[in-house]
C-alpha cells in the first residue's frame, strides 16, 4: 500500500490533518525521472511552526528553480500522528510526493533553536535512518544541517554528515551541483563529503577528531583529511538585491503561527548587543532597496491573497530608507486592503506617527525591549537606550491612546545584581504612574513585564560567562513576582528555568553531548521547546547514564585561552573583537553603532560593510 493510501486512512483520526496533506498553492511538482538531486527541507517542529519560517520559503524557491533539483518539505508529526505512524508502520514522508524520507538524496535540517535537537533525531528514527553518521551506508541519504545553531555544530557532529554555515542562498545550490557530479561519478560516499570541503561554509565533522584534557576541557581538534579547511568560513550573500527571494510563496492549508506575506528588508544588525548571537553571526548589514522591497511586497500580496504584510529584520527602524519605505508600503497595503505589521520599531516620533496611522481603527499592544532594568546594566550589554528614551516613548504612546504595554527583560546577565532587578520594578511602576498622570485612570491600563533567562551563546562577547543556576533564576523570578504583584495594572510572565539550562548546555556543548542526545531520545524526549512535552527528569537520567556532568558546560566561567568547541567555525567576527567587547562590558563601557564608524569586528576583512557611516 502506498503512503498516500495509508495516509488517507489516518487523517480522520488526527487533530489537524492539514499538517500532512500538502498540495498547497504554489507548491512544486516535478518529474522524478528528470531529477539528479532530491533534497528534503526538514523543519524539526510541527507544520504550523515550520511554515512560519521565511528561510524555508527562500530555500524551497531557490532549489526548485534548479531543473535538476527537487526540494520537498518534511515536518515533525504531532504526537497523535506519530503514534498512528508507528502503529501502521508508516515512515516519515515528504509533503510533495509522499515519499519516505529514506528515498531522498539529501535530508537537510534547519537548526533554529537548540531545544529542537531531539526532534531531529526523532525524525531520523521515524524515517528508518540510523542516528549516527558512522552507521549509515550509501543506501541512506546524506544528513545535512544549517541555521544559527550550526554555528556550534559539535553537539550534533556524530549525527550530521555535513553542516552548512552561514547564508544558504549560495551554498545550497553549490552542494546540489556537487552532489549531481558525484552521483554521476559513482564514487563512494566519502568522495562526496571530501568534495564538499572545497566549498566555503561546509563543515564535515568526520574529518576532524577532538581530544580532551583530563579535566574535560577541549585540548585540540585535529584534522584527519589534509585538504579539509583549518577553519570553516561562513557563507555570506553580499548583495540582497541580487539574491533570489520568493514572490509566489506557499500558502499554508492551516493557519501557521505567522500567517502573512513577509519581505526581508535587510540582514544583520549594527547595534552590537553583547548577548545577541544573531547580531554577531549575521554581520554585516545588507539592505534590500526600497524599490525591490516594494516590488516583492506587491507581487506576494497579489499571488498569495494574504491579508497582512510584515517586513522582517533584526531592527526594522535601522533601514536607511525606513521612513519613505514604510509610507510607500502603507499605500500598497491600503490599495490591497491588507494590514501592515512593523516589528522591531524604535519608540521615536516617526514610529508613533506610523503606528498611529496603521492602527488608527484598533490599538493593539505596544512592545518594547529595554532588556535590563538599570542604565548600568544596559551599558554592560551594550543596549543603547536610556531611561529618557523609555519614558518619553511610553509617554507618547499613552497620549496617543495605547492601553497595553509589553516590556521584555532578560535576567541572569553578566554582572547583574538585585538592584538591577529593582530597576525592572521601578520602570513598570513609573509607567503606570505616568499613565495615571496623563489620563487620570488606572483601570484599563496594563503593563506586562515578560522576563527571559540569559543563555550564553557561541560567537558572542558573553560566550565565556557562566549561566545562573536554575535555583538562582528561580530566586530572581520570585523576587520580581513578589515586588511586581504589589503594583496595580502590572502583570508578570517568565520563562521556566530548566529549559533554559538545557538550552545553555547545547549552545556551548561539545561532541560528547551527541551520545547524551541519543540517550535522551531513546528515553522519550522530544518537542523540548513545548512546555507540555519537556521531560527534565529524563534529560537528567540521560546525562547520568552517559556519565556526563551537564554543569561542566553551563556553570563555569571559561578563560580566553581555552579552546572552544565552536572555534573551528569562522563567523567573520574575530575572537579578539569578542574579547574586547567582553572586557568593555565588565567595565560598563558601551561601543557605538558601527554605522557611525568601523569598530573593528573583523567582518570588513571578508566583505564591504555598506552601512559604515550611514547615520
Amino acid at each position: 500500500m502506498t503512503i498516500s493510501k495509508q495516509l488517507d486512512k489516518l487523517l480522520m483520526q488526527v487533530e489537524k490533518p492539514g499538517r500532512y496533506i500538502g498540495g498547497e498553492l504554489h507548491t512544486v511538482k516535478k518529474d522524478l525521472s528528470a531529477i539528479s538531486t532530491r533534497f528534503g527541507f526538514a523543519f524539526p517542529d510541527t507544520y504550523e511552526i515550520g511554515m512560519s519560517y521565511l528561510g524555508l520559503q527562500i530555500i524551497y524557491h531557490i532549489l526548485n528553480s534548479m531543473e535538476s533539483v527537487y526540494c520537498e518539505r518534511i515536518f515533525a508529526p504531532a504526537e497523535d500522528m506519530e503514534n498512528l505512524m508507528k502503529k501502521e508502520s508508516l515512515p516519515l514522508f515528504t509533503l510533495e510526493t509522499k515519499s519516505p524520507v529514506k528515498d531522498l538524496d539529501i535530508l537537510g535540517f534547519t537548526l533554529q533553536y537548540e531545544l529542537s535537537f531531539t526532534n531531529v533525531l526523532n525524525m531520523l528514527n521515524l524515517g528508518g535512518i540510523p542516528y549516527r553518521s558512522a552507521e549509515r551506508d550509501s543506501s541512506f541519504p546524506f544528513i545535512a544541517a544549517g541555521g544559527p545553531c550550526a554555528f556550534n555544530p559539535e553537539p550534533l557532529a556524530d549525527i550530521i554528515d555535513f553542516f552548512m554555515i552561514g547564508d544558504g542562498e549560495d551554498v545550497l545550490p553549490q552542494v546540489c551541483k556537487t552532489h549531481a557530479q558525484w552521483k554521476e561519478s559513482a564514487k563512494d560516499k566519502d568522495e562526496f563529503l571530501k568534495s564538499l570541503t572545497k566549498i566555503d561554509g561546509i563543515y564535515v565533522p568526520k574529518f576532524y577528531n577532538p581530544s580532551y584534557y583530563e579535566d574535560g576541557r577541549l585540548k585540540e581538534i585535529k584534522k584527519n583529511f589534509e585538504q579539509a579547511p583549518d577553519r570553516i568560513k561562513k557563507q555570506i550573500v553580499e548583495n540582497l538585491n541580487q539574491a533570489e527571494f520568493p514572490e509566489k510563496t506557499i500558502v499554508p492549508l492551516i493557519e501557521p503561527i505567522h500567517d502573512r506575506a513577509v519581505v526581508e528588508i535587510f540582514r544583520g544588525c549594527t547595534r552590537g548587543c553583547r548577548f545577541c548571537q544573531a547580531g554577531m553571526i549575521y554581520r554585516p548589514v545588507r539592505e534590500r532597496s526600497k524599490e525591490k522591497i516594494k516590488q516583492i511586497a506587491e507581487k506576494q500580496l497579489k499571488e498569495t491573497g494574504h491579508e497582512e504584510l510584515s517586513i522582517l529584520s533584526l531592527s526594522t527602524s535601522d533601514h536607511s530608507e525606513i521612513e519613505s519605505l514604510v509610507k510607500e508600503l502603507m499605500s500598497v497595503c491600503k490599495d490591497n486592503n491588507v494590514s501592515l505589521s512593523l516589528p522591531s520599531l524604535r519608540l521615536d516620533s516617526f514610529s508613533f506617527e506610523v503606528l498611529q496611522e496603521i492602527q488608527s481603527y484598533k490599538k493593539t499592544g505596544l512592545t518594547f525591549a529595554p532588556e535590563a532594568g538599570t542604565q548600568r546594566l544596559r551599558d554592560v550589554i551594550n543596549k543603547t537606550i536610556t531611561d529618557d528614551d523609555i519614558y518619553s516613548g511610553i509617554e507618547k504612546a499613552i497620549e496617543l491612546g495605547w492601553t497595553n504595554i509589553k516590556l521584555y527583560f532578560m535576567i541572569g546577565l553578566p554582572t547583574e545584581t538585585f538592584e538591577d532587578l529593582d530597576g525592572i520594578v521601578e520602570i513598570a511602576k513609573n509607567i503606570t504612574d505616568t499613565n495615571y498622570r496623563i489620563t487620570g485612570k488606572r483601570g484599563r491600563f496594563n503593563v506586562t513585564v515578560s522576563v527571559s533567562n540569559f543563555v550564553p551563546k557561541a560567537h558572542t562577547p558573553f560566550q565565556w560567562h557562566p549561566q545562573d543556576t536554575p535555583d538562582t533564576f528561580l530566586e530572581k523570578q520570585l523576587y520580581l513576582k513578589n515586588k511586581l504583584k504589589k503594583i496595580k495594572g502590572v502583570s508578570y510572565s517568565y520563562h521556566e528555568t530548566e529549559p533554559s539550562y538545557l538550552e545553555a548546555i547545547f549552545a556551548r556543548g561539545d561532541r560528547r553531548l551527541g551520545e547524551v542526545l541519543i540517550k535522551a531520545v531513546t528515553l522519550g524526549c522530544k518537542f523540548d521547546s513545548w512546555r507540555e512535552h519537556f521531560k527534565y527528569d529524563l534529560w537528567m537520567q540521560a546525562f547520568q547514564e552517559m556519565g556526563i556532568n551537564p554543569n561542566f558546560y553551563v556553570h563555569r566561567e571559561r578563560s580566553y585561552d581555552e579552546l572552544l568547541p565552536w572555534d573551528i567555525i569562522d563567523s567573520g567576527v574575530t575572537k579578539e573583537f569578542l574579547i574586547s567587547e567582553n572586557n568593555k562590558a565588565i567595565k560598563g563601557v558601551q561601543s557605538p553603532d558601527c554605522r557611525l564608524y568601523c569598530i573593528g569586528c573583523g567582518i570588513n576583512k571578508r566583505v564591504n560593510c555598506a552601512m559604515e557611516g550611514t547615520l
